[in-house]
Parts: structure tokens; sequence; C-alpha cells
């Protein structure tokens, strides 16, 4: 069964907040709401946002790799449209600040804007997390990434409290 193209995104050119991940999910296709499910929860919790500052364009942008849920697949959601981020994304994100704290979840993210970790891991990305500046990678916060933060102590310790205090400076 084919879905219709129902595009998932949200900025303006105030939002010094930037989260690019996969593509809407089958619960965010049906609201319309970027990271409107449990891996959004999660998301929230990580970043220490609110659902209102998640949601305020003003604030935060939300811009994945393909705007439109791609359908299930084997083990999961298909991977996002090819098309879609090449076709959107430099447009989009020409609109934001210079200045933005950018997050790449999940390896479709950060593969397409870390070109130079291509060969890399997600988990060893999310390791090199101090390398990439005003960019952090961080994995899909899917329930998955519960065996993620078991095997990788220094995840909770070290990087979720950097990047709330990196969010909480660019909410000022």
């Amino acid at each position: 069964m084919g879905f219709a193209p129902r595009p998932v995104v949200q900025f303006s050119s105030a939002s010094r907040i930037l989260i690019i991940g996969q593509a809407p999910g089958s619960k965010v296709h049906a609201s319309g709401i970027g990271w409107d499910d449990a891996s959004g929860d999660r998301l929230r919790d990580w970043t220490g946002l609110t659902r209102e500052q998640m949601y305020d364009p003003a604030l935060v942008a939300l811009v994945p790799m393909g705007f439109c849920y791609p359908g299930k697949a084997s083990g999961g959601d298909k991977p996002p449209r090819p098309e879609c981020a090449p076709l959107w994304h430099s447009r989009v994100l020409s609109t934001l600040p210079e200045d933005r704290l950018t997050l790449l979840v999940g390896a479709y993210a950060q593969a397409a804007n870390l070109p130079e970790t291509r060969n890399w891991t997600m988990a060893k990305r999310v390791e090199h997390w101090r390398e990439f500046g005003d960019t952090i990678p961080l994995p899909h916060p899917a329930w998955r990434s519960t065996l993620f933060m078991r095997e990788h102590p220094w995840f909770e310790a070290d990087l979720l409290p950097e990047l709330r205090r990196r969010i909480a400076d660019r909410l000022r």
C-alpha cells in the first residue's frame, strides 16, 4: 500500500537549533507533526527541549532527510527517499541562521552531512561528536537506542549534558 505525500518539516529564519532526522514514521505521517512519537519523546528528553520549544519554529527547525513517510520495510521503515534532501535541504538551510546548532539524528543524516565520515559507523560518529563543532551526531532515539546507551555509557555521562547546555545557550 502506498502513502500519499504528506511533507513534515518545520523551520523559520530564526531557528537556531536544527534537527535533521531520517524521515517521518507512520505516527508522524498520521499526525503531521515531526517527532510526534516515542522517538520524539526520547529526543526531547535527550535535548531538554519541552514540547512547546520543540514545536516552535522560531526556536527549532525539524528538517528530515526525507520529508514524507517512505513506508514499511522488513525490520522497520524504508530509507528516506533519495531525491528529497538534494532537492530541498540547501533551500531550507539557506534560510536558517548561520550560528545554529545542528543535530544529526541517525546514520542517514550523518552520512549526508558529514561526508568525510561516510565510511564510519554511526557509533563512531557519535563517539567523535566533539570533533564536529556546532554539529552533533546522535543515534536515532528509537527503542533500539537503549542498547546503544548501555554499550556506550559516555553518551549519557558526557554527550547529553553538553548537548543540553548547548541547546540552552541557543534558547537564550
